[in-house]
């Protein structure tokens, strides 16, 4: 974990303080019989079930004063000991470390492991951290906590004979994840609620976890998790399956105490400081600095569409209508170190996040929301689908999908895929933009198609560049209209389309 994850995570935590579960949620769960009893697929959503046909109520209790006064340093300073992980030198592919409450993690979550069909509490207890320079009162009032922060999973991932950091589950209902070779970026979620909504967002909490004891040698680990929150409880399963790509399967079930039609389905969240594509007055040495540098859709009619992500002035969301979405996420295309050239932060190894949905999804939006931002170090782009029919109160909602944690995801590997954008501007008024695609099958020449909504598009052109691919280079002269929506591809002689299709909001 970085400086960058745990100040992101504090956006949250104004309302997430709130966020449901705390004693009350707790004693539910304790007296369930997941704790010390039978665990099945079906107790978590017993439990949520319970939860929602009860009024939410607030956490009662907080952390001691020493452990909520603390600052990142301090928080940063108590390490878990490894030797105390969960499943260590047991052989079964897996362990489990977990994080120490404090500093912006205010709010403990029970974790259980679950074994032979039957559920055991995991005890917080001192002895199982490294406090470092960090005094420990003594007596009344100095006992660090019920419960942990969150927790995270280690597996084999980049060699055979160490265990790596592969997930990691802290803060609301955040989640984050990498493949083989990565370094942690960005972020995806149980859950999210009025997202950008001038009324406030709403932050549901994971308060209890489930984690399944793997077997010897296991590829594959489950996590089984009980979300809560004013409007909403939920269940949720996890089948963790590390490697070159990093591969969960999430099944989401949702009962909601009051009627849901702002509900994002699989948000994922991310940061996009400046690119070629929008540098936004940046004086700064790195040639661009983002976790991910574009949103990518696979329509349920098959389009494949290619959203470069912006730093706006102002809050902006965009919306894109369609029924049984085939994908879509939140992707870094640029690989290389010289994309970024930023020898700590290592942008080029951040995860791309692809969502692939179930069956049934309907029709809906995927929205994308854009946050102005200076900083780097938080998290400012929030993707994530909305169904268009309302969660109704007393039912389940089940959404089912993919998340695949990749350098890249080939959905449709025909087409030419967009690889960089650039703007700028023109001596007379208006703007260049420079779209390089991969190259396309077949060596005949494509015909360049670029359309926007109001002002106009001139001199488009289409060069062959010399590494491969094609440069598609136009202008826009937007007229005095503040906002124009840019769309461009590249087709065949029969019209039919050999690239995905980029999208762009020009303000």
């Amino acid at each position: 974990m970085n400086r960058r994850d745990l100040l992101a995570a504090s956006l949250c935590l104004p309302i997430a303080a709130l966020g449901g579960g705390g004693a009350w949620a707790r004693a539910l769960v304790e007296a369930a019989p997941a704790t010390g009893g039978g665990f099945d697929e079906g107790t978590v959503p017993s439990i949520a079930r319970g939860l929602a046909v009860r009024p939410w109520q607030a956490p009662a209790g907080s952390l001691p004063s020493w452990l909520e006064g603390m600052d990142y340093d301090a928080w940063r300073d108590i390490r878990f000991d490894p030797a105390r992980a969960l499943w260590n030198g047991q052989g079964r592919g897996f362990t489990a470390q977990f994080f120490h409450p404090g500093f912006l993690f205010r709010e403990t979550v029970q974790v259980h492991e679950v074994a032979d069909g039957h559920a055991r509490r995991i005890d917080y207890a001192p002895g199982l951290f490294d406090f470092g320079a960090n005094p420990v009162p003594r007596g009344a009032g100095g006992a660090p906590a019920d419960g942990f922060a969150g927790f995270r999973l280690h597996a084999a991932l980049n060699r055979p004979d160490y265990l790596d950091e592969v997930c990691a589950f802290l803060g609301g209902s955040y989640f984050r994840a990498v493949a083989r070779g990565q370094l942690y970026g960005l972020s995806a979620r149980g859950l999210a609620l009025r997202t950008a909504d001038p009324e406030g967002e709403e932050f549901p909490r994971f308060t209890s976890f489930w984690i399944e004891r793997p077997a010897p040698g296991a590829t594959q680990v489950v996590v089984h998790a009980l979300l809560d929150s004013p409007s909403v409880a939920g269940a949720y399963r996890f089948a963790i399956t590390p490697g070159a790509e990093t591969v969960m399967d999430v099944r989401s079930r949702l009962y909601p105490r009051v009627r849901l039609d702002k509900a994002g389905i699989a948000p994922l969240t991310s940061m996009f400081q400046f690119d070629a594509s929008d540098r936004g007055g940046f004086d700064d040495y790195r040639a661009a600095v983002h976790d991910s540098d574009g949103l990518a859709l696979w329509t349920g009619a098959g389009e494949q569409l290619w959203r470069p992500l912006a730093n706006p002035a102002v809050l902006q969301e965009s919306t894109f209508a369609d029924r049984d979405p085939r994908g879509f996420g939140l992707m870094q295309r640029k690989r290389r170190f010289t994309d970024f050239g930023d020898a700590e932060a290592r942008y080029e190894r951040r995860p791309s996040l692809w969502v692939e949905p179930g069956a049934g999804w309907g029709a809906g939006q995927v929205h994308l929301v854009e946050i102005p931002t200076a900083d780097e170090y938080l998290d400012n782009i929030v993707a994530f689908w909305r169904p268009d029919a309302p969660l109704e109160p007393g039912r389940e909602h089940l959404f089912e999908y993919r998340l695949h944690w990749c350098d890249a995801h080939d959905w449709n590997p025909g087409l030419a895929r967009v690889t960089a954008t650039a703007t700028g501007a023109l001596p007379e008024g208006g703007r260049r933009f420079v779209v390089d695609l991969a190259a396309t099958d077949g060596d005949a020449e494509p015909v360049p198609e670029v359309l926007a909504d109001r002002g106009r598009v001139d001199n488009p052109s289409l060069q062959r560049l010399p590494h491969g691919g094609w440069r598609l280079a136009f202008e826009l002269h937007p007229g005095g209209e503040p906002v124009v929506e840019l769309r461009a591809r590249l087709l065949g002689a029969s019209l039919d389309p050999l690239s995905e299709t980029w999208l762009y909001r020009w303000t």
